[in-house]
């Protein structure tokens, strides 16, 4: 399971200008912004955006200057392996270590959409116990009831983090993790495909 909400695409317009940049073309400039506010790149941009992306990444520097803010809900499996991305990213997320006892744990708190039916009957003998763990950590407050919550914890417990990407560093992560076995990486590519001239600009340098 993985889920994106709160979506935003920032500092398009800049980043083209900023393409103009080495030949001086901004008279060239032909984008503006749609009555929802939108940035909408002219036919001029968008041939360059597009020759520029595919003459390689010393070429299409202006991706990088392409921000992207976004919450993301997604299993500890899968944020372990987003974690290899360092370059350009930054995420904060909610706390498993000051939080996990505040609410009562529920199934929807994990992903368990690929188990099968023998396996999840399984979990949910798990998630009953980390409930019942939980409610003896509150009454007595004992640091090894905390630690059973955390090292009993599976990996498939669900975090949200709000993240802050560039164009370029989706461009790497689309090429590396499309059509990977997890499928949070497929449904991850399928959202990038879905961000604003990804077509052009992400898809087309991979």
């Amino acid at each position: 399971m993985i889920k994106f909400e709160r979506i935003s695409v920032m500092n398009l317009e800049n980043a083209m200008r900023g393409a103009r940049n080495p030949m001086n073309s901004w008279n060239r400039m032909d984008s503006g912004y749609d009555p929802q506010g939108n940035y909408v790149l002219g036919p001029n941009d968008l041939d360059l955006a597009r020759r520029l992306c595919r003459a390689g990444s010393d070429h299409r520097k202006f991706i990088r200057q392409i921000f992207v803010s976004v919450d993301i809900t997604a299993p500890m499996y899968w944020w372990k392996e987003y974690d290899t991305y360092k370059v350009a990213t930054v995420a904060n997320s909610t706390s498993t270590m000051h939080r996990i006892h505040k609410k009562p744990f529920e199934m929807e708190d994990f992903s368990h959409d690929q188990m099968t039916t023998e396996t999840l009957d399984f979990m949910q003998g798990v998630v009953g116990r980390l409930e019942q763990i939980r409610q003896k950590y509150l009454e007595g407050n004992k640091k090894e009831d905390w630690y059973d919550l955390i090292q009993l914890l599976p990996s498939s417990y669900n975090q949200m983090r709000t993240c802050t990407l560039n164009y370029e560093t989706l461009a790497n992560i689309y090429d590396a993790r499309n059509g990977h076995k997890l499928a949070e990486w497929n449904e991850f590519c399928r959202w990038v495909e879905s961000l604003p001239y990804a077509k052009e600009i992400i898809i087309g340098t991979c």
